[in-house]
C-alpha cells in the first residue's frame, strides 16, 4: 500500500499534503460522472490555498481495457494502484457488448479488490436531501430518518471461494477464516462512533457509539456460526462499550423494509448477504444515483490512512451514455468518502456532502432544487456538477474567511 508523499505532521503552510489518486473512469457513463467528481476535487484543492494537492494518474479498466488490452485490468494498473496510489477513484464498468462470460469488465474490479485486499465495503444508506424522501417506495413516515452504514466483507465468502461448474452440477465454497471476520468487525467498531446512538451521523452523540448489527445465517450455515461467534468474541474483548446485536439476514431484509430506522448505525455482514442487503438499502432510498461506496484496505481509525477503492453503486447505464443526462452525485459523494477515509480530510468531505444537499434540497427549504432526470428534474450532468462546484466553492471560501477573522 502506497504511503502519502507528505506526512500529516508536515508544515501545511510550506508544503502541501499531496495525495496520489488513480483514476479509472470505466465504461459508458463512467467517464461522464468522473469528470464532475474531479472538478469537485479541484475546487477543494484550489480553496485550500496550497495546503492540499491532488495528483491524478489516469488509466483504464473494465470493458474499455478489454477492447484495448484484451483484459479488464492490466498488471501495470494493478501495480500502480498498490505501489503508486493513495486511493483509487473508480467509475462504473460493464455493458451488454462484453457480456457476462469471464473475463468480463466486472472481473477487473474483483481483481483490483483482491490485489489491494480491499476487504471492507462501506455503503451508506441515507437521504442526502430531505427533499428526496418522496422518491422512496416506502411511506415517508417509514423512510424519513433512515441513516445507517452497510459494511460488507468484500474479499471472501462464496464470491471468492473454490468453484465447481459442470454441465449438471455447480458449487461455490462459502468459506471464512477467523481473521477475515475479525478485521471486518474492527472496521464496524471504528465506524460506530462516527454514527452515534442518535442516528444523526454527526460523530458527536453524547449517548455514545451507534449499535452494530451483525447479520448472518448461523441457523443453517457453518460459516454463519463462525461469523456470529467470532464477531461476538471480538466485541466482548475489544469493544465492550459498543452495543452488538445479531439479526439473521433474511429477517433483517424484511425488517429493513418495515422499519429501516431500526438499523441506524452499522450493519456488519458477509459478502453474499452484504451484496443483497446493500442493494435493498438502495431501494429504501429509491435511487442508486446518489449511492456512493468505499472498499477499504484497512481500519478507518482517524489516524492511519488506508488505501481504498471509491465508486458509485449504480451501473454504467449504456442507454443514457453520451447524452449528458446521467446523475454524477454518487461519483461525487464517492470522492467525498475518499477524502474522509483514505486522506483524513473529514471536514472537506462533510463540506462536499453539504454542497450536494444544498443543490438537491427543494426551494421550500432553502435549496437550489437542481436535479437530474432520475431525481425528477431536468438538469444535465454538467449543470448538476456546476451547481455543486459553485456551492462548494462558496462554502469553502466562507469557512476560509471565518478562519482568517478568528485565528
Amino acid at each position: 500500500m502506497a504511503a502519502p508523499t507528505t506526512s500529516p505532521s508536515s508544515d501545511p503552510s510550506s508544503t502541501p499534503q499531496t495525495f496520489r489518486i488513480l483514476v479509472l473512469p470505466g465504461d459508458h457513463v463512467g467517464p461522464e460522472v468522473m469528470v464532475e467528481a474531479l472538478r469537485v476535487l479541484d475546487v477543494v484543492q484550489t480553496s485550500s490555498v496550497g495546503k492540499i494537492k491532488f495528483v491524478y494518474n489516469h488509466q483504464i479498466a473494465g470493458g474499455c481495457s478489454i477492447n484495448r488490452h484484451g483484459t479488464p485490468i492490466t498488471d501495470e494498473v494493478l501495480r500502480i494502484a498498490k505501489e503508486e496510489s493513495d486511493a483509487v477513484l473508480f467509475g462504473s464498468v460493464g455493458g451488454p457488448e462484453w457480456g457476462t462470460t469471464y473475463p468480463n469488465p466486472e472481473s477487473g474490479l474483483l481483481r483490483l479488490r483482491q490485489h489491494l485486499d480491499a476487504f471492507a465495503n462501506i455503503r451508506p444508506c441515507t437521504f442526502y436531501s430531505r427533499s428526496l424522501i418522496p422518491l422512496s417506495p416506502l411511506k415517508p413516515a417509514i423512510a424519513e430518518g433512515t441513516n445507517f452504514i452497510l459494511l460488507r466483507e468484500n474479499c471472501g465468502g462464496a464470491s471468492f471461494g473454490q468453484k465447481v461448474e459442470e454441465a449438471d452440477f455447480a458449487s461455490d465454497s462459502w468459506a471464512y477464516r477467523r481473521d477475515e471476520v475479525e478485521r471486518c468487525a474492527r472496521v464496524a467498531a471504528a465506524l460506530a462512533p462516527t454514527m452515534g446512538k442518535d442516528g444523526l451521523g454527526t460523530g458527536q452523540c453524547p449517548e455514545g457509539p451507534a449499535t452494530v448489527w451483525s447479520s448472518d445465517k448461523a441457523n443453517v450455515l457453518a460459516s454463519g456460526r463462525l461469523w456470529q461467534r467470532v464477531t461476538s468474541q471480538a466485541f466482548a474483548q475489544e469493544f465492550p462499550h459498543i452495543e452488538l446485536r445479531h439479526q439473521l439476514a433474511d429477517s433483517l431484509s424484511m425488517l429493513m423494509v418495515k422499519n429501516p430506522r431500526m438499523f441506524n448505525g452499522v450493519i456488519h455482514t458477509d459478502n453474499t448477504f452484504g451484496d443483497m442487503l446493500s442493494d435493498q438499502a438502495g431501494g429504501v432510498v429509491g435511487t442508486l444515483g446518489v449511492f456512493p461506496s468505499a472498499s477499504l484496505c484497512g481500519i478507518p481509525d482517524g489516524v492511519n490512512r488506508c488505501n481504498g477503492i471509491y465508486e458509485p453503486v449504480h451501473g454504467s447505464a449504456p442507454d443514457i451514455a453520451r447524452k449528458g443526462m446521467v446523475n454524477p452525485t454518487a461519483q461525487i459523494l464517492s470522492a467525498a468518502m475518499m477524502l474522509r477515509y483514505s486522506f483524513g480530510l473529514a471536514p472537506e468531505a462533510t463540506t462536499i456532502e453539504a454542497a450536494v444537499q444544498k443543490v438537491l434540497d427543494g426551494k421550500d427549504i432553502g435549496g437550489l432544487e437542481i436535479r437530474s432526470a432520475d431525481l425528477g428534474g431536468c438538469a444535465t450532468t454538467k449543470q448538476l456538477g456546476d451547481a455543486i462546484c459553485m456551492v462548494l466553492s462558496r462554502i469553502l471560501k466562507g469557512e476560509q474567511q471565518e478562519h482568517q477573522c478568528n485565528p
